[in-house]
């Protein structure tokens, strides 16, 4: 009996399969969902970034196609060595595909080339410009000091920046 139970689940007549309509139109759907995703980006044979996210959509069918990690994002750029030069945190990421453009919220945590820690609840990278820039408080973490401001522009790198509206306390030397 289950051996006629076996053979005829596995027979090889095709079945006949209907799509079932949901009531949500094909542009509002992810063309692709993942979850707990790893990937490694390389240049020219090394590896240069990892990228981490818990869920990660992507809509082709839209005006403006996207992609989104409604669980946030880690990623990590490394040296020729593999050591670990930047990272990015954020709770929420969103890339707007056609104008190149990232935008995180939440909790973004920024770590730049020359060690500098940079905090906001906002901020936004426009591949096109080559610039990263925020209208958000921001707090930069540096070697001897710490700067806040509300909003700022700065390279790719986030190494040349402008804070927009500082506040805090700023150290001056007595000879300045």
């Amino acid at each position: 009996m289950l051996l006629a139970m076996l053979l005829s689940a596995c027979s090889s007549r095709p079945k006949k399969v209907e799509a079932v309509s949901v009531g949500v139109p094909r542009e509002q759907l992810p063309v692709l969902t993942t979850y707990d995703v790893t990937t490694l980006i390389s240049d020219s044979g090394i590896t240069r970034y990892r990228i981490e996210a818990k869920q990660w959509l992507m809509y082709d069918k839209t005006e403006h196609p996207y992609q989104e990690f409604p669980e946030g994002i880690y990623l990590e750029q490394f040296d020729e060595d593999l050591n670990v030069e930047a990272s990015l945190k954020a709770n929420y990421a969103h890339y707007n595909e056609q104008e190149q453009l990232w935008t995180l919220r939440g909790n973004v945590h920024a770590l730049n080339l020359e060690g500098e820690q940079f905090d906001t609840q906002e901020l936004k990278w426009d591949q096109q410009a080559h610039r990263v820039y925020s209208d958000s408080n921001i707090h930069i973490t540096r070697e001897k000091s710490i700067i806040e401001g509300v909003g700022f522009v700065s390279n790719e790198q986030m190494t040349k920046y402008t804070i927009l509206h500082p506040t805090g306390i700023f150290p001056i030397k007595d000879e300045d």
